[in-house]
């Protein structure tokens, strides 16, 4: 009597609905947060639209935002020139879709880098104490007292302009803004028992620091991160507007403002209105975003 040989493809085909199940899983909780957060999704919608004409400006824009056409100078609106022309003769909506990947690289680059160094120095100092949690802190107050546009105009001044140089500029008042939040939260966490228990068992400070202590304070830095991007576009727009930031012939926000927009004011204001409306949607998108952020993340709020 022979043993029945079962079919390989019936064990090893996993059910449909496993398969299938992650996705629905991920959909519902999109549309949880689509209906509860309407402002958040909002935002986010609007940080999706300026993301996409950044990373796709290439196909978007008509002209070439760098293009001089003085023929064209301060032209209106119109159906050839989407947003009208500046006083060179550039195409406004071409060099609004090429700034838009201008801010967003500044912007996200140095909340990203600036988020991530404080994190893990805001933890470490929490995590150690004693005098190195003194010393930090106190290097924390010194940044501090100063405001992030004006600290950043003196990392200008010292490195000097162009996009990597804003990057760093912009980077550097944020990471004791950020250490600051985590080692607040870093505190409570230092005092649970696991984190006691990876001590006696004799696992590094590196790891303790890395793998226990970070991941319990992701929830508030993902919502300060979501803020700091929104800084950064700003102090990105305020040093290239001040002519310490991205130079010409960059297409950037600030850039656009700063080139005689305010000379201009009355006779071609679409040179000012449209940059400006620009930033103020992608701050407001980015700010949305991280309040929906919050209220979905903290327990309390979600409750409420």
């Amino acid at each position: 009597m022979t043993a029945a040989v079962p079919n390989p493809e019936a064990v090893a085909a996993p059910p449909v609905e496993a398969m299938s199940e992650p996705k629905r899983s991920a959909l519902r909780i999109v549309g949880r947060f689509c209906r509860r957060q309407p402002l958040g999704t909002f935002g986010l919608v609007l940080v999706l639209v300026m993301f996409a004409a950044g990373m796709l400006a290439g196909w978007i824009a008509p002209f070439d935002p760098e293009e001089n056409d003085f023929n064209a100078m301060m032209e209106a609106p119109s159906w050839l020139h989407l947003l009208g022309t500046d006083q060179l003769g550039r195409d406004i909506f071409s060099r609004l879709v090429y700034g838009a990947r201008t801010a967003l690289i500044v912007g996200f680059s140095a909340a990203i880098i600036g988020g991530l160094i404080g994190l893990v120095l805001g933890v470490s100092s929490a995590y150690f104490g004693g005098w190195f949690d003194l010393v930090f802190q106190r290097v924390l107050d010194v940044l501090m007292a100063f405001p992030l546009i004006i600290l950043a105009l003196a990392v200008v001044a010292v490195f000097g302009t162009g996009v990597f140089n804003v990057i760093v500029a912009i980077t550097i008042p944020l990471i004791p803004r950020c250490g600051r939040v985590v080692r607040a939260s870093a505190l409570a966490v230092r005092e649970v028992p696991y984190v006691d228990a990876a001590r006696a068992l004799g696992f590094s400070h590196a790891r303790i620091v890395l793998a226990h202590m970070v991941p319990n304070v992701v929830a508030p830095f993902l919502i300060l991160l979501s803020a700091f991007v929104g800084q950064a576009i700003l102090a990105e727009a305020s040093l290239s507007y001040l002519g310490l930031g991205v130079q010409e012939p960059v297409p950037a926000w600030g850039l656009m403002l700063q080139g005689g927009a305010e000379e201009y004011a009355t006779t071609a204001p679409w040179i000012a209105i449209f940059p400006g409306l620009a930033i103020v949607l992608t701050v407001l998108g980015i700010s949305l975003f991280g309040d929906a952020l919050r209220d979905a993340i903290d327990p309390k709020l979600r409750v409420r």
